[in-house]
């Protein structure tokens, strides 16, 4: 049965809500296709296509939130999911004690498109399987590779965002992946090396770009050099981190305590709260003055980067950190005002149809400096060159972490030399961002990012990029990790 006008759809949901008396209401209407195609061992093991469509209400009630959702898009169903998110409005608000403020915003009515090349759907199956055993077979031509795994994985989001107060904004959203990684064995250990395209909103031109092929053969002999590599000795090392590493550390580290909702202690129950509390915006030394994070969900092809959030807020660019001093927060319109601010950052969003918009990352990038990737390892005596993510964890506050990588290089005496194994560096948030003493330039930029972000409870995953160039740490604490094996 073919959908609804999706504008009638949301004209009767808000028409229920509005004669509610309710002072704010919004509705989402999504339909998501994601494709997944994924190779292990030179063999295609899955290939996946799903489609998935609902809707939800809003509803603001006398301060209090209501939210309903359905997966039957008709007519008939959105007056009735209408009501119930009024019902649950109502029920909020007869118990709630502290009201919902919402900070102002210009009503807007636009169309947002991906800029795409090449339709990833368009594309055959046969073209991306061929890819993919290709790359496997690329992989295991080197001696000593044992395992290997291939995958490619594309979404479309169709979305439709109106609200009571007159905005009207329609999305045609795509994004898109790719990666491969290659396992091999040595002295009953084994290691893993792998590449991985940046997630993007961009078409199937993201994997032709990235000359996807043309890296297996160095990913298979690093996977090798990898777990006969030795093993590290605990101690203080200056650290050169590349842009792929530095993306998680600055999520983790930076990402998830500069959400208001996080810092005012709603997000409590699931990861813990921030470090980074209301009483030291605009004081608080965060790094050192190498250190500028910068929020910017305008940035073309970056995941965080739709136009407006899901409160139907432009997307704009803001500082997080500004030459090591903490400024600013991501938030939304519920919790901006409640440090003052006057306007939301943008930042609210939700992983479907059926889950209600919370604060999120932004994408949150390392500005960059003057230096080359030459210059900051020539000037390390006895260092470590890290590449890619690895294991890793952090506290409740985001204050105490550990990180390790996917490949690590000594430094000695201001050159690479061989690879290491089981490096895990740890420390404590501002002090490791104080010892940070430069930072690459423009030309090493480079983007990476997150669609598995998880955050509350039902949990959701948020989608964000993280761009940096490389950057070093001087004297951090370095253990030995366990080899898997």
């Amino acid at each position: 049965m073919p959908d609804p006008d999706w504008d009638e759809v949301a004209e009767l949901a808000l028409k229920r809500v509005t004669a509610s008396g309710a002072e704010y209401g919004d509705i989402r209407i999504l339909r998501s296709t994601s494709q997944t195609i994924d190779g292990e061992d030179r063999r295609i093991a899955v290939v996946r296509e799903t489609e998935d469509v609902g809707f939800g209400v809003r509803v603001l009630y006398r301060g209090a939130w209501g939210f309903a959702a359905s997966s039957v898009l008709s007519l008939e169903e959105a007056p009735r999911v209408a009501d119930l998110a009024v019902d649950i409005a109502k029920g909020s608000a007869s118990l709630a004690s502290d009201r919902v403020r919402l900070a102002g915003e210009p009503v807007h009515r636009d169309r947002v498109v991906t800029a795409c090349r090449v339709d990833p759907f368009a594309v055959p199956i046969e073209q991306k399987t061929t890819l993919l055993l290709e790359t496997m077979e690329r992989l295991h031509s080197r001696a000593g590779i044992v395992r290997s795994h291939a995958g490619l994985w594309s979404r479309r989001d169709r979305k439709l965002f109106v609200s009571t107060e007159g905005t009207h904004l329609d999305f045609d959203l795509l994004a898109g992946e790719g990666e491969y990684s290659a396992t091999a064995v040595a002295d009953g250990r084994f290691g893993t090396r792998s590449f991985h395209t940046p997630p993007l909103r961009q078409g199937y031109e993201l994997i032709a770009d990235a000359d996807f092929l043309s890296e297996a053969l160095r990913v298979a002999e690093q996977a090798v050099e990898k777990v006969c590599a030795p093993a590290v000795d605990p101690g203080r090392y200056d650290l050169v981190l590349d842009p792929e590493h530095l993306s998680l550390t600055m999520h983790e580290s930076c990402g998830h305590p500069s959400e208001l909702d996080r810092a005012l202690g709603y997000e409590a129950n699931y990861a813990g709260t921030s470090f980074l509390t209301p009483e030291k915006q605009g004081s608080f030394r965060y790094g050192s003055p190498h250190v500028s994070l910068v929020a910017d969900n305008t940035e073309a092809d970056t995941l965080a980067a739709t136009g407006y959030d899901d409160d139907g807020v432009a997307c704009q660019r803001w500082d997080i950190v500004r030459d090591g001093l903490f400024v600013g927060y991501c938030t939304n319109r519920e919790v901006a005002p409640k440090i003052g601010e006057a306007r939301s950052r943008g930042s609210n969003r939700a992983d479907g149809w059926g889950s209600i918009p919370i604060v999120r990352i932004a994408n949150i990038g390392l500005e960059p400096g003057m230096a080359t990737l030459d210059q900051l390892i020539g000037d390390v005596e006895r260092g470590i060159y890290i590449e890619g993510h690895g294991s890793y964890s952090i506290d409740q506050r985001r204050y105490n972490f550990q990180f390790g990588g996917d490949a690590f290089w000594l430094i000695e005496h201001g050159r690479r030399t061989h690879m290491l194994r089981d490096v895990i560096y740890h420390g404590i948030t501002p002090e490791f961002w104080g010892r940070c003493d430069g930072v690459a330039d423009r030309a090493h930029r480079r983007r990476y990012g997150f669609i598995t972000c998880g955050k509350g409870q039902p949990g959701q995953s948020g989608w964000m990029t993280h761009a940096a160039s490389p950057a070093r740490f001087r004297q951090i604490d370095v253990i030995r990790g366990q080899s898997p094996g």
